[in-house]
């Protein structure tokens, strides 16, 4: 299996774009005309520059409007493609994509398209070029893969074949099945693609809002289990029109593409095992069984005051590193760490972003096998030197400069705070009932988002929530959720499109995406309020209009309503069951905690309170717009 990716699906120009594709580890590129006609090389020059990064030109495309012409409009059409075949002659690629007429002069009839491939492909086969014939998804007359191929078919000319598009098949909903009925040998090449879900015009959507197998919403894994399923074990090309992606960082990008083509060759090989497709061994998506810790950096008046708050949590500081000077702070099943280290990775994150989390510790089944999946799908390893008595823990770089590492049961690895900690006698009557953690909110930009969560969902047995916008008073701050099928593991990804929603805020202010608020889980919520307000930890005040209208709006007991009031408790319920929460004040820059308690089945994460609980945070703001410390 060779990776490639078409030139439109970047920023920047040809050369620009070339650095990142190689970059990437991608073997060949689809140049798109535009690409090449903007740039001030010649051809030759062009594909000396592609093949000197270590690359080859898979595809040239696309040719327009070509089958189906009539009189003098099939002759120039003729005339164009030679012109293209003396161009592809100079970059030195035999294959070019035609793409099914759009033309109001095309005329109907798949005997009459099958005629002119056929004399094409003799005209391509005396320049050793193939011809590749791809049906649009708005074609006027070939709009679906089944008449593309019967045109091949028909044509029967061994330089003629067919190209695939994931998004042409699934965007018209046809079965991708019928592909399985294609012999591989005709199936010249592949090109794949997701998108949202979206009830609009084809050619606007495919224009502007594809993006990379697993990102969006169509069955990607189906299209390409049909494929393999005939044999195909050729180029897998990314074909993706996207108005963020061409506005992002061009490297970004690239990694995201091929890491979006290797974790789907390797579902679909998992699934269609008889497939004959070739691809890198690696691990299978890995399971997380939970947070084993969160990590924070911190040093001087801000520890102590990070110190502080989490003792009115009513975490105990439980343990001291046997080297270093790291604290762990626990309640329940939680380990919080916090790192005043002077050098290191925590310190140089402190520098750069305050008081923060910097590392994400995950229970996994196989630490090692974790970090090796990750290593294969493009992750960058993380290592730094160890001090006395500390264990050599897997760990990769997430997203934002950020640190994962990986524990299980089956290694030391299962002993970390026993070997790497000396215990401190825990401060009696301080714990307030907090379980476990039940989900890490973490903040970016809107348009880094499906970049986390293509990390995510690649690496990790996870599976994505349906998107939700958050109303700030700002804006809109844009929410999916990425969970384990158990709930173990729950990551909400919090795009803000401005800065002056809380969310923008808090990346401005601390320099790049972050961990913005963790939330801890309790079995009582009531009498962990009561414990907090004991512990003299402040909650954020809700608005007293909040409750008159939730009472009135689900119908709820004036009882409970009363108590969730004086508490400051947010609810919401749902078919399957309920949900508390109760928030801290920002601290820094808009950072926070949450308390949580779920009843029955409720998956969600109150959604519907986000816009009173924001308002309320904003309160809580300094005249300036800075959050409270």
């Amino acid at each position: 299996m060779k990776t490639s990716i078409a030139t439109v699906s970047l920023s920047g120009d040809l050369r620009d774009k070339l650095i990142a594709i190689a970059a990437a580890g991608f073997d060949g590129i689809e140049i798109f005309e535009t690409d090449f006609v903007a740039f001030d090389a010649s051809p030759r020059e062009v594909g000396a520059m592609v093949r000197d990064a270590g690359l080859e030109i898979s595809l040239f495309q696309p040719f327009r409007d070509f089958e189906g012409m009539p009189g003098a409009a099939r002759a120039r059409a003729f005339e164009r493609a030679e012109r293209k075949f003396d161009l592809m002659g100079e970059l030195g690629t035999d294959l070019v994509l035609v793409c099914s007429n759009v033309s109001p002069e095309a005329l109907g009839g798949i005997d009459r398209a099958a005629d002119d491939f056929r004399e094409l492909g003799e005209r391509a086969a005396a320049r050793g070029i193939r011809i590749g014939f791809e049906a649009l998804a708005w074609g006027r007359h070939i709009n679906d893969h089944r008449d593309a191929w019967e045109v091949v078919r028909r044509a029967n000319h061994p330089n003629v074949g067919l190209i695939l598009d994931s998004f042409h098949t699934l965007a018209r909903k046809i079965d991708p099945d019928t592909i399985r009925r294609i012999p591989a040998d005709r199936i010249f090449f592949v090109q794949l693609a997701d998108a949202p879900k979206i009830d609009m015009d084809l050619l606007y959507w495919s224009r502007h809002f594809r993006n990379m197998p697993g990102q969006g919403d169509l069955d990607v894994t189906g299209f390409m289990r049909a494929v393999a399923a005939t044999g195909y074990d050729g180029v897998l090309s990314l074909e993706i029109f996207n108005d963020q992606f061409r506005g992002a960082s061009a490297r970004s990008i690239a990694v995201d593409g091929r890491r979006s083509l290797l974790a789907l060759a390797d579902r679909v090989k998992r699934q269609e095992p008889a497939a004959a497709l070739s691809v890198p061994e690696m691990a299978d998506r890995v399971a997380v069984t939970g947070v084993e810790f969160i990590e924070f950096a911190s040093e001087g008046t801000e520890a102590a005051t990070l110190g502080a708050m989490l003792t009115a949590l009513g975490f105990s500081r439980s343990g001291r590193h046997v080297s270093k000077a790291v604290d762990l702070w626990t309640q329940g099943a939680i380990h919080l760490v916090v790192n005043t280290e002077t050098d290191g990775f925590a310190h140089a994150s402190y520098v750069l972003h305050g008081t923060n989390v910097c590392d994400i510790g995950l229970a996994v089944a196989d630490a090692a096998a974790t970090a090796e999946r990750a290593r294969g799908l493009g992750a960058d390893m993380f290592a730094q030197p160890l001090a006395p008595g500390q264990l050599a823990i897997p760990a990769i770089r997430g997203i934002g400069g950020s640190v994962l590492h990986f524990l299980d049961a089956k290694t030391d690895l299962a002993r970390v705070w026993e070997i790497e900690f000396t215990p401190l006698p825990a401060a009696p009557g301080t714990g307030v009932g907090l379980c476990r953690i039940d989900h890490i909110a973490q903040s970016m930009r809107y348009e880094e988002m499906l970049t986390w969560l293509l990390f995510y969902t690649t690496i990790f047995e996870t599976a994505k929530t349906p998107m939700v916008d958050v109303v700030d008073p700002a804006g809109l701050v844009r929410s999916q959720a990425i969970e384990s099928p158990d709930g173990g593991f729950r990551v909400t990804l919090n795009g803000a499109e401005n800065t002056r929603t809380l969310a923008g805020h808090f990346l401005a202010e601390s320099f790049g995406s972050a961990v913005q608020h963790i939330a801890f889980t309790t079995d009582d919520i009531f009498s962990s309020a009561a414990a907090l307000a004991a512990n003299g930890f402040e909650t954020l005040a809700i608005s007293p209009n909040y409750y008159a209208d939730l009472g009135a709006r689900l119908g709820l007991d004036a009882e409970l309503v009363t108590r969730l009031r004086a508490a400051n408790i947010l609810y919401d319920r749902d078919e399957t069951g309920e949900f508390f929460q109760l928030y801290s004040r920002t601290w820094g820059e808009g950072f926070f905690f949450e308390i949580v308690q779920r009843r029955g089945g409720y998956r969600g994460y109150g959604a519907v309170n986000a816009p009173f609980r924001i308002a309320a945070q904003k309160r809580g703001m300094r005249p300036t717009g800075m959050p409270r410390a």
